[in-house]
């Protein structure tokens, strides 16, 4: 529930808050998805089995990123849409928060057909996309509509739920050829650069704070928790990488398309033949908090530049998320889409210090005539 107070600015019912501890799981759970399935051919390409440096890097850079984005929204007091209001003015900062919205739209929408196709090669090859993105997405529509805390509680299972399939990946480790690691550094600060770069899909994530900052109590205690989600997340592709390093030649990584879930199927269980079909299962409950809480994003900041009601806005983005996955077909297409979702995604994360400049520098103006 959402009220205006004397003062214009708009304040959020205490009901509709969540803990700050739960931002660990909101930071988390949004930057582990589909890109942990497939991202160590991408950043090896660049900088081969120094890669891992890479991820060491965008952690880092993820870190400066999110202590920038909480110094902008506390200056503003409010989420994006305020601090682009406040800059820019009304209409100039509105439609900045539009493209947001639509980038978080986006986001929703690389997450739901990389993860089909997944299903598509790995489980079920002649499975109709329609149907299966209907059905996926009426589940994120459900629990996008139910709000901030539901949404938050599925970024808490799906963290919980997640755990265990990460926790497997001592089996690759006794086939592990440990001398591929070395000589550390062999590759150029430009070609690590690029490689971190290329990681960025998988980072994406920390930006989403800019619009549920309002819904957490004490904002300024979540901190701490934070940066805990994004240096945890840091170690699990860390984990991740190294693992698939010492395990794959470094031509033969590059000739697999999905390398964690062949990791899987080295998985050996008494009671299960096929780990790799297991691990799908439970990685559903993985990529749906991403889709709810992008999607939730996207159409708050309608809700809060144009005062459409939001219930609407995820009807119409539902219907949006729905064709396009139907119309992505081909391998090459998702590929594509991948590639753009990164580009635009670290153009955002390049914006953040922007942001931060401009608000600093206005900041100094209005002192300066009061």
């Amino acid at each position: 529930m959402i009220r205006n107070n004397q003062s214009g600015v708009r304040s959020i019912s205490e009901n509709a808050m969540v803990s700050p501890t739960l931002v660990f799981f909101l930071i988390h759970a949004m930057q582990i998805g589909v890109g942990i399935l497939g991202f160590q051919r991408y950043i090896a390409k660049d900088a081969g089995y120094d890669a891992w440096i890479s991820i060491l890097i965008g952690g880092l850079m993820m870190h400066i990123l999110l202590w920038m984005i909480y110094k902008i929204l506390e200056d503003s007091d409010g989420d994006i849409v305020s601090v682009h209001n406040d800059i820019y003015g009304k209409y100039l900062g509105g439609l900045l928060s539009i493209i947001f919205s639509f980038y978080f739209l986006l986001l929703s929408l690389t997450v739901v057909r990389t993860f089909i196709e997944v299903v598509q090669v790995w489980v079920f090859p002649r499975l109709n996309v329609w149907v299966f993105s209907f059905v996926f997405l009426l589940l994120a529509y459900y629990f996008a509509a139910g709000g901030f805390r539901v949404v938050t509680g599925m970024c808490l299972f799906s963290v919980l739920l997640g755990l265990p399939v990460l926790s497997l990946y001592f089996f690759p480790l006794q086939f592990a050829h440990m001398e591929n690691l070395f000589p550390i550094i062999n590759h150029s600060i430009p070609e690590l650069l690029a490689s971190t770069k290329t990681a960025t899909l998988s980072f994406l994530g920390i930006e989403l704070l800019l619009i549920y900052y309002p819904f957490i109590k004490k904002p300024h205690a979540s901190k701490k928790w934070a940066h805990h989600g994004v240096f945890f997340t840091t170690l699990i592709y860390l984990g991740t990488a190294i693992v698939s390093f010492v395990y794959y030649s470094l031509e033969g990584i590059q000739d697999i398309i999905w390398p964690t879930i062949s990791l899987w199927k080295i998985v050996e269980l008494p009671f299960v033949e096929r780990f790799e079909y297991i691990g799908l299962a439970m990685w559903v409950y993985v990529i749906l908090p991403n889709i709810c809480l992008a999607l939730w994003a996207a159409s708050r900041v309608p809700r809060r530049v144009l005062n459409f009601k939001q219930h609407w806005i995820l009807i119409i983005y539902f219907i949006i998320l729905f064709i396009a996955c139907g119309l992505l077909k081909d391998r090459e297409t998702i590929d594509q889409l991948n590639d753009w979702t990164g580009k635009i995604g670290f153009y955002i994360l390049l914006y953040i210090p922007i942001l931060f400049l401009f608000q600093k520098a206005a900041n100094k103006v209005r002192k300066r005539h009061v």
